[in-house]
Formats: C-alpha cells, sequence, structure tokens
C-alpha cells in the first residue's frame, strides 16, 4: 500500500492580521515553538511518508518561501493553483499528480496550519484511518472530541454503531452553529468537531468527484491529459478560473453515502484565531501572554505581542495587541473573529502594501 499526504497551505490566514500578510500567511509563521506552523505539519507526519511522498498545495505568491521552509520535499510535489478555489479543487488537482504516481494510494488531507498535541496518538489514528479507507474505500475524516460548546467550527454527527472502538459511519455535517445549537451538539454525544483532515484512495476520492461534482471533474480531466505536456501551465489556469469555490465537505463529504468518522485521541486546535493563539499560549501571574519587548502595569489577561518594538500597555485588560514594523493591532478579545474584516477594509481601500 502505497502512502501519500497532501498538505493544503495556500489560504491567507486573514484572521492573524497584521502578522500574517498574503506573502507570509499563518501557515509560514513561528506561532509556537520554533518552527513554522507548516515546518511542524510536515514534520509531524514523517513517521508515516517519505518527503518525495508529500505534495504541498500553495499559490504563487507564497511559493517561494514555500521552498525555502521545506528543503526537503522536492520541488515538483510544492503544487501552485492559478486562483484560490477552495478546498476540493485544491485536492482534487493533488490526486492527480499522486494517481499518476500509484493509482491506488491511501492519501491523508491536511491543513497546513493546525496545532497537535501527542502526536503519537495523532499517528495511531491517522493509520487507524488509513487500513480503513484502503480496505473498505470509503472516505474517511477525523472527528475531535468536542471539549466545550465551540460556535467556530463546523460539527459532525456520527451514527451510534461503531465499526469499530473508534471508527463511526457519519450521519450529517452541520455548519458552525449558534451557542445553543453548540450546546445542545455537546450534550447530545453524537457530534464532534469538524478536524478538515481526511483519508481516502485516490480512485476512491477522484471517482466521488466524478459523481457529486461533475464540472470539476470534467476539468480535472482535461488538466491531467495536459500535465507532463508545454500547455500545462495554460490548460491548468484556464480550467481553474472557471472552476466555482466549493468546500471538499459541501461537495462531496455531505453528499457521500461512504463517509466515516476516526474519534480523536489527541489534543488538538486550528489555532484559528488571536483568541485561540492566547489561550493556547503561557501566561504569566496575571494572565497576561506577550512576546517581545513589553512594559505591563495594572494588566491582565491581554496577549501583547511586539517584537523588535517597544510597547507599553498600562490598565486595560482582555486585550489582544499585535505591533509589526508596519501595522499596530489593538482590539478586545472577543472580538478576535472580526480582524478579518480589517482585511476586507484594506483591499477595498486598495491599501495593499498592508497586506
Amino acid at each position: 500500500m502505497d502512502i501519500y499526504a497532501i498538505i493544503m497551505a495556500g489560504g491567507v490566514g486573514s484572521r492573524f492580521w497584521p502578522r500574517s500578510k498574503e506573502r507570509t500567511p499563518k501557515q509560514l509563521l513561528t506561532i509556537f515553538g520554533e518552527d513554522t506552523m507548516i515546518q511542524s505539519t510536515v514534520k509531524r507526519i514523517e513517521p508515516l511518508v517519505k518527503p518525495d511522498h508529500i505534495f504541498i498545495v500553495t499559490n504563487k505568491l507564497q511559493t517561494e518561501e514555500m521552498i525555502l521552509q521545506l528543503p526537503q520535499i522536492p520541488q515538483e510535489n510544492i503544487l501552485v493553483e492559478p486562483y484560490g478555489r477552495n478546498t476540493a479543487a485544491c485536492i482534487g488537482l493533488a490526486c492527480l499528480h499522486i494517481k499518476k504516481l500509484s493509482n491506488d494510494a491511501v492519501t491523508f488531507v491536511l491543513p497546513a496550519d493546525h496545532l497537535i498535541h501527542d502526536e503519537d496518538k495523532f499517528i495511531a489514528n491517522l493509520n487507524t484511518a488509513i487500513q480503513y479507507a484502503y480496505e473498505k474505500k470509503g472516505l474517511v475524516t477525523i472527528g475531535i472530541v468536542p471539549t466545550r460548546p465551540e460556535t467556530g467550527y463546523g460539527y459532525i454527527q456520527v451514527v451510534d454503531d461503531k465499526t469499530n472502538d473508534i471508527i463511526y459511519p457519519v450521519n450529517a455535517f452541520a455548519e458552525k452553529p449558534n451557542y445553543a445549537t453548540a450546546v445542545r451538539f455537546l450534550k447530545s454525544g453524537d457530534f464532534y468537531w469538524n478536524s478538515g483532515m481526511f483519508i481516502w484512495r485516490v480512485d476512491t476520492i477522484l471517482s466521488e468527484i466524478a459523481t457529486y461534482m461533475p464540472d470539476l471533474s470534467y476539468c480535472l480531466q482535461l488538466i491531467e491529459a495536459a500535465m507532463g505536456t508545454p500547455d500545462y501551465e495554460k490548460v491548468l489556469t484556464e480550467n481553474y478560473a472557471q472552476l466555482k469555490s466549493i468546500s471538499i465537505d459541501y461537495g462531496i463529504m455531505e453528499k457521500s453515502r461512504d463517509v466515516y468518522l476516526v474519534k480523536s485521541t489527541f489534543r488538538w486546535s486550528d489555532v484559528g484565531s488571536w483568541e485561540e493563539v492566547y489561550q493556547l499560549s503561557e501566561k504569566n501571574e496575571d494572565g497576561d501572554a506577550m512576546s517581545g519587548d513589553i512594559f505591563t502595569e495594572a494588566t491582565h489577561d491581554n496577549y501583547i505581542y511586539s517584537p523588535g518594538r517597544f510597547t507599553a500597555v498600562i490598565g486595560m485588560d482582555n486585550l489582544i495587541v499585535i505591533n509589526t514594523k508596519d501595522a499596530t493591532l489593538v482590539c478586545r478579545r472577543d472580538q478576535a473573529q472580526s480582524v478579518k474584516k480589517v482585511v476586507d477594509y484594506l483591499k477595498q481601500t486598495d491599501k495593499t502594501e498592508l497586506l
């Protein structure tokens, strides 16, 4: 059995502005520890896959930095999308390149910017999913055991008849809920957080795309026919321009009748906002998490990031303060999800130098 990995790494990380920029988004930043998030993701899967079996999908602006950060990955395995078209197209494109090498390979798909503890348990969960996907030809995802009524994640409901100790048939996918619905999900015991991790055989997912996303499948066939020819880039660009932006969850997983969930046994975070970074960071006796040259007085429960630039915060609680060389963000921690509105504003006002 051949095993390959696809790492989706083309996002812009708008909730992490002003540190996250189009050329250096969240996955290319050092948030925790010494490695960038994508370097950590690649290292995490080394026990399962060789570097030449790892494919990275990114965009033109990020390619150069991606190559610099991941010298162990062959450059031909760093796939460049001409346009961002969400996860279904991203996964389909990578699967074409893997199919060329091994038609029945099992491929696991990971976001580039998640934080995972208990890495041995993570690898064990992946191995369970890989074996099941190969033998049963099903679509497998990893569901995170919820610890709180989180409104920022999608949910997956399972059927209460285990295939084995940790594999369940999936009943339904649910979008990000309001708080009351999230509380109900948590109490029910049959909902899991959607991790955005997927495991399947290449031939299986391409067949499902043909069934449920015929427009994408048609474009992928044209791209596949041009692979290895001088026309590849032109055909890729022309077909990507026609594609709708559709997630693999909506396009395939919510429609397929052969979806299974592996219950996670590891600790996980998608590190989706500065608030999440605060929660995961070490704090002092006042509850402040700080990085950089910082003075505080009468402060509590703040996240302050200001390397290379002196910052003083006095008499303030529950703030996020991010200082970079060209921009400053100050917001309440409970408004962390709204940071992406700053990025929208900068785009609308053509302040591209700050993006």
